[in-house]
């Protein structure tokens, strides 16, 4: 009842902004080149997170830093969660405009910084550089949108920008490995310059100023750093547990104690400023109403969802299937491209009929469709089961990927739509931050031994063998293959079947057993993973039934007609 109640207390204060809390109007002109820009600095960041993993091994291979190899992700990653609902805040207190060419200066002169790295150590420190201004582009950019376009517009401008990101998580990888085979790694950062130059000169000379209407602006300091205390040991917890210690370790443990105190102190302390209107940089109250909070939820379940999927169908597909890609992103084409049309659908969807809520249903229930698709897979699928699944989760994936930067941003007033957009970004990039942890445990503590049972005697008794003739090589190799991302590698499988082939036809036979007992654990693995991925999509499903629907507004401020019929409506509702 609390919900709801604050959810009527929101759209009345909504409503009274109508008069005072007007978006900024703007010319056609503008508004198309603004959305160049806008739709530029997109590719720019989206193309990043994809293009860099390719080149890593060649990276790696020149720089000689394989022992700090996750650093070079977890630097970016590091630095980019934790700015963003900063960045989202300021975006509100002194205008998108200035925030906007800070983050976009920053990431490019974090990228001809890591393009000259002569050391792994400088490369790390560049790249965490680097994700200080990414951090502002996505968010930033999609609260640009809020201002240019009323909320029933954003539904397909939205809808294109997932279609950007799609896109980019099929043209990254492919133009990383050419630059990679054709160029020098150092293009592959350097390549975001004359695209970021572009885009930096159209949001200096055509953009307009975007200018915040905030009398109080204040830079909450105390708040930043308590958000910097309590998010560094999160993720740096998410990326360790697992890989380098176990979850129940006293490490990640205290990360996770040390995490917690601050991030309750964080929202402590920004609840007392929201009390004094003093401009927190979250507000706790947003949290009370169901379409922040469910929307915050199902976000994070379809981001889980969402990487879970990104990072473990390639493995599937090339250690199970047997499927040969130059790299991950053409494995995932059917996915990505299924998504980029949902995503532009559904967009159009949403512009034309004004609703929402019967959209996110329909997206989280082929989603599921989808995962249940993914759970029948076993060493007995074809290519075609493969495709024929991520085709049909890409759909249901593309309703929701921009769905819910829409829905906040309908339920907030323009002054806020920095800080609310910016809020879901942090939490989608913690809930891919817990895919790629918490779903990589439950695959390796599955596919071990599973990968063990599964290899027959007269195998266990070839390295039996070795190891009495070469002091213990046959137990080294076979630990080898406890960590199945060795098939990704073409280099180390040659190097394997080389030493197999050393046996000559018996070295040969169990090197096959070898692989199809890998195949078992990991289908093992991955179909534990998906399974818990359905368990989650239904609890997405099912939330989504509290979600209160306000009707989209046909200008940028809010009007009492919507508020009104908002009202009308008790969560949860039934379909119109």
């Amino acid at each position: 009842m609390e919900t709801i109640a604050y959810d009527e207390q929101q759209s009345e204060a909504i409503q009274n902004t109508a008069q005072n809390d007007d978006a900024p109007q703007f010319t056609r002109r503008e508004t198309i080149l603004t959305m160049v820009g806008v739709l530029l600095v997109m590719l720019l960041a989206s193309l990043d997170q994809t293009i860099v993993s390719t080149a890593m091994p060649r990276i790696i291979s020149d720089l000689q830093g394989i022992d700090r190899y996750t650093w070079v992700t977890t630097a970016y990653l590091l630095t980019s969660t934790i700015m963003v609902p900063i960045y989202g805040k300021l975006s509100d207190l002194f205008g998108r405009k200035p925030i906007f060419l800070v983050g976009v200066v920053l990431f490019l002169v974090g990228s001809a910084l890591c393009g000259a790295s002569q050391s792994m150590t400088e490369l790390i420190l560049f790249r965490a550089f680097q994700g200080l201004g990414a951090a502002a582009l996505m968010p930033i950019a999609i609260a640009v949108i809020g201002d240019l376009f009323s909320p029933r517009e954003r539904g397909k401008w939205q809808g294109i920008t997932g279609g950007v990101f799609g896109l980019s998580s099929i043209l990254g990888p492919t133009v990383g490995g050419w630059i990679t085979d054709n160029a020098t790694w150092r293009w592959v950062f350097y390549v975001n310059l004359p695209v970021g130059i572009v885009a930096l000169l159209v949001l200096i000379f055509l953009m307009p100023a975007l200018k915040s209407k905030a009398t109080n602006a204040r830079i909450d300091y105390i708040g930043a750093a308590l958000l910097v205390l309590g998010t560094v040991p999160l993720m740096l917890a998410l990326t360790w547990a697992g890989n380098d210690y176990e979850w129940l370790s006293w490490q990640i443990l205290g990360l996770f104690a040390v995490s917690l105190v601050f991030l309750v102190s964080f929202f402590v302390y920004e609840s007392v400023l929201e009390k004094r209107e003093l401009q927190p940089i979250i507000e706790p109250s947003m949290f009370k109403g169901s379409i922040f909070s469910v929307s915050i939820a199902v976000t994070m379940i379809i981001s889980v969802a969402m990487f879970g999927c990104i990072l473990f169908l390639p493995l599937f597909a090339q250690g199970v299937l047997g499927i040969t890609a130059t790299n991950s992103g053409l494995l995932l084409s059917p996915l990505m491209l299924s998504l980029i049309a949902s995503s532009v659908i559904s967009g159009l969807l949403v512009s034309r009929f004004g609703r929402y809520k019967w959209v996110a249903l329909l997206g989280m229930a082929v989603t599921i469709v989808g995962i249940l698709l993914l759970v029948r897979l076993d060493v007995h699928s074809t290519e075609t089961d493969l495709v024929l699944a991520m085709i049909v989760l890409g759909l249901g994936l593309g309703f929701g990927m921009s769905l819910y930067t829409l829905i906040v941003q309908n339920s907030v007033p323009n002054s806020k739509i920095g800080q609310a957009t910016s809020s879901l970004t942090f939490f989608r990039q913690i809930g891919a931050s817990i895919a790629s942890a918490a779903l990589g445990s439950v695959m390796l503590n599955t596919y071990k031994p599973a990968f063990h049972d599964a290899i027959p005697n007269d195998a266990k008794l070839f390295f039996q063998m070795i190891d009495g003739q070469a002091n213990g090589a046959g137990q080294k190799i076979l630990s080898g293959f406890d960590n199945p991302n060795i098939l990704l590698s073409e280099e180390a499988r040659q190097q394997v079947s080389h030493f197999f082939g050393q046996f000559g036809a018996p070295g040969t036979t169990v090197y096959n057993q070898v692989l199809e007992a890998v195949k078992v654990g990991l289908t093992q693995g991955i179909h534990n993973l998906f399974v818990i991925s359905v368990g989650l999509a239904v609890v997405g499903f099912i939330l989504i039934f509290f979600l209160k629907e306000v009707p989209l507004r046909t200008r940028s401020k809010p009007s009492a007609q919507a508020v009104e019929a908002a009202d009308e409506i008790v969560s949860p509702v039934p379909m119109h």
